[in-house]
């Protein structure tokens, strides 16, 4: 199989490693790809929202699997492109995206369907805002309605800073605070068949304690130890099978991934969001735990063969992932500074560096060029000792203003 991945982040590179690994994957090219990313596949520099340059691409490899990782090509319809043009790709329709594309969308799907969620208000003017905060009282939640790259968010105590931010956004859905801890569930659905994979926890706040800013992730781990039994059986028959039905009813099979982030509150799993792609920093550490080749898995949501693919295998132990954010992330990062380290980061025993945001400086030399830098992967007998090599390979890095959590997974793993 010759596969194409768009995207150019942690997420992309995970999936890029993930195909590397499969024996079935005979070359991997990307577009548009990064530095990290071009040591296992070969990269092309495309608009990877616009449909026909995707395809032409794809077509000019011979791809038989396109995987698209970011959002918006899926709401920009590259999945409908290819697939008339015949290509196998991995990711829903632009109207199927629109789950993630829309919040109010998303939350009209759910309550068609049934999903348990939190009660929520669609706001379109100041005085709308004004009516939903006092119906909900604090922490107020204000997202805002269309894509945001992970910073569309915000959850605060602070009355006038929920306004505010509704009135940057515009549009913008209010919701009841959900209590309770937050699990991510990705699952793989070709339109009739869904197959979970294994659940992880993000961290959203930019420092320790879960203070600061909403990010679009500071870190992750899997699996996750103290998740109730049957979460996951109980959220494929509670959210996701009604979800893709009720799609289905619609008219819009939904083929690739739908990312189910959850609440465990107090009465239950509770859906927070939908996204149509895998989620980032998640996918880095779900995907190192995957023991089934993924390629064919990928293929199987838009051939239609997912149902004979059974259930995923999964490797023992443990994975977690520290984000090396740039100086003034998430508010304006400081791009263009070298990064040093990266050997010594990858020579440590069971970890590795997945390039987020970075690019070439000359021929040889790597700089930041993003918010979220670069994904330290550690893994382990157990998020114990995932969790120290995780951060002993971080420390082997070098990049000025640079700053990471040290609280990733702590709780977890001192609980095992």
């Amino acid at each position: 199989m010759k596969a194409l991945v768009l995207g150019g982040g942690g997420r992309e590179h995970a999936l890029v490693r993930a195909l590397s690994l499969d024996p079935g994957v005979t070359s991997i090219h990307s577009a548009p790809g990064n530095p990290g990313i071009s040591d296992l596949a070969e990269n092309h520099v495309i608009n990877v929202t616009d449909g026909l340059a995707v395809t032409e691409l794809a077509a000019r490899l011979r791809a038989e699997l396109v995987v698209i990782g970011p959002e918006a090509p899926l709401v920009a319809g590259v999945a409908d492109a290819l697939r008339d043009r015949g290509i196998p790709v991995f990711g829903p329709d632009k109207e199927a995206a629109h789950l993630e594309g829309s919040k109010a969308f998303a939350k009209e799907v759910m309550e068609a369907a049934g999903v348990p969620t939190a009660k929520a208000r669609v706001c379109r003017s100041a005085g709308q805002v004004s009516e939903a905060l006092d119906e909900f009282g604090a922490p107020y939640v204000v997202k805002n309605d269309g894509l945001a790259a992970g910073k569309g968010v915000v959850v605060t105590e602070d009355r006038a800073l929920a306004e505010q931010h509704a009135r940057e956004c515009g549009r913008v859905v209010i919701e009841e605070f959900l209590d309770g801890p937050e699990v991510s569930l990705f699952v793989l659905t070709d339109g009739a068949h869904a197959l979970p994979l294994l659940p992880a926890q993000d961290f959203k706040r930019a420092y320790d304690g879960d203070q600061g800013p909403n990010t679009g992730g500071m870190g992750a781990y899997a699996p996750v130890p103290w998740a109730p039994a049957g979460l996951v059986d109980e959220v494929m028959e509670s959210v996701v099978r009604p979800t893709v039905s009720e799609m289905n009813r619609r008219g819009h099979r939904y083929q690739g991934l739908l990312y189910v982030g959850l609440a465990l509150t107090s009465k239950g799993p509770r859906v927070v969001e939908f996204n149509a792609r895998f989620g980032d920093p998640e996918t880095q550490v779900v995907l190192d735990r995957l023991a089934t080749p993924i390629g064919a898995v990928l293929q199987a949501t838009d051939t239609g063969g997912l149902g004979s693919i059974g259930s995923l295998q999964w490797k023992s132990g443990a994975a977690v992932t520290v984000v090396v954010a740039a100086e003034n992330y998430p508010g304006d990062p400081v791009k263009g500074d070298l990064i040093g380290g990266l050997e010594a980061a990858n020579a440590l025993e069971g970890a590795y560096v997945l390039h987020a945001g970075t690019a070439w400086d000359g021929v040889r030399d790597i700089k930041s060029n993003g918010g979220r830098v670069l994904n330290v992967v550690g893994t382990g007998a157990d998020l114990r000792q995932a969790r120290e090599r995780a951060y002993e390979a971080a420390r082997r890095l070098e990049l000025r203003g640079s700053f990471y959590r040290t609280d990733i997974a702590e709780r977890a793993a001192a609980e095992v």
